[in-house]
């Protein structure tokens, strides 16, 4: 198959290795930074640049860009699709780009599939992509009524096939309902935890914990000020749920209750385990 890649940072370099890695396809790549062009096909990530003409030649073009980008990119080039290819792009939110461009996709006689692959750094740009980034990891697709379940299918054999670990489908309000939880809350969390007046006198009293809640506060700000935005709804929700959740912990400490403190802790640890069972109860369906 002839393969496209739109956005050459980590993700969509990632890929872009990956197929190269584990496949005979041919890899065509496009990216507004010259350098990391000429960079990528220099190192034989790239068989050559992703150009209207081999835009054309496309089985599948997978659009790894921001997802305002996702949207011009997918309208710009609409009429230089390959009839019947298959179109999944990569951003982190999927409501809107799911809702605007399926419909596109249709009547160009394209099939477009939101996809998330999840699996990421601290880290972004081409230079830190590497093609294991998504072994064993979770890709989402995003399908509607209108989803071709045949393209679904082979999309899902096709990125099992680049290494990751399971494929999970599930609706674009799902997807962004659950990414609000998993992923935005998290880099936000850190993000304003790492703000501290202590943090920057934290050596020598730091550890493991402190590695594991601060990692993502290292984040691409222009990135995910777009992914908030326009998942806002749903990380609203989860930070005002987590707002709350930190306010009982606080008024158990104000009035000294350590009974309701022991509580609290209890009632955490206890979810936690629920969700370390729940993941071993799906792995060993997955195997």
């Amino acid at each position: 198959m002839t393969i496209g890649v739109a956005g050459l940072g980590l993700i969509g370099g990632a890929l872009a290795k990956a197929v190269k890695a584990y496949t005979e396809d041919l890899v065509f790549g496009y990216d507004l930074n010259e350098k990391v062009l000429e960079q990528a096909v220099r190192e034989g990530v790239l068989d050559g640049v992703l150009d209207c003409e081999r835009l054309g030649e496309c089985d599948t073009v997978l659009i790894a860009l921001y997802p305002g980008a996702v949207k011009r990119y997918f309208k710009e080039n609409a009429e230089n699709f390959k009839k019947g290819a298959v179109i999944i792009d990569c951003a982190g939110v999927k409501g809107g780009i799911c809702a605007e461009l399926s419909p596109l996709a249709a009547a160009r006689g394209v099939y477009f599939i939101g996809g998330h692959p999840m699996a990421g750094s601290e880290n972004s740009g081409f230079e830190h992509s590497f093609p294991e980034l998504f072994v064993g990891a979770s890709m989402i697709f995003c399908a509607d009524g209108e989803t071709n379940t045949v393209a679904l299918k082979a999309a899902e054999r096709y990125f099992l096939s680049l290494g990751f670990g399971r494929t999970t489908v599930t609706t674009a309000d799902g997807h962004d309902r659950m990414i609000a939880f998993t992923s935005q809350l998290a880099h936000v969390a850190s993000n304003a935890f790492i703000k501290s007046e202590a943090a920057l006198q934290h050596t020598g009293f730091s550890a493991g914990s402190f590695k594991d809640l601060t990692r993502v506060a290292k984040l691409n700000e222009e990135m995910w000020t777009e992914l908030f935005m326009e998942n806002r709804a749903h990380l609203l929700r989860e930070i005002s749920g987590l707002t709350e959740r930190l306010n009982e912990y606080a008024a158990a400490l104000e009035t000294g209750d350590g009974e309701r403190l022991k509580q609290l802790l209890k009632d955490g640890r206890e979810i936690k385990q629920l969700t370390i069972n729940n993941v071993n109860y799906q792995s060993s369906l997955q195997s």
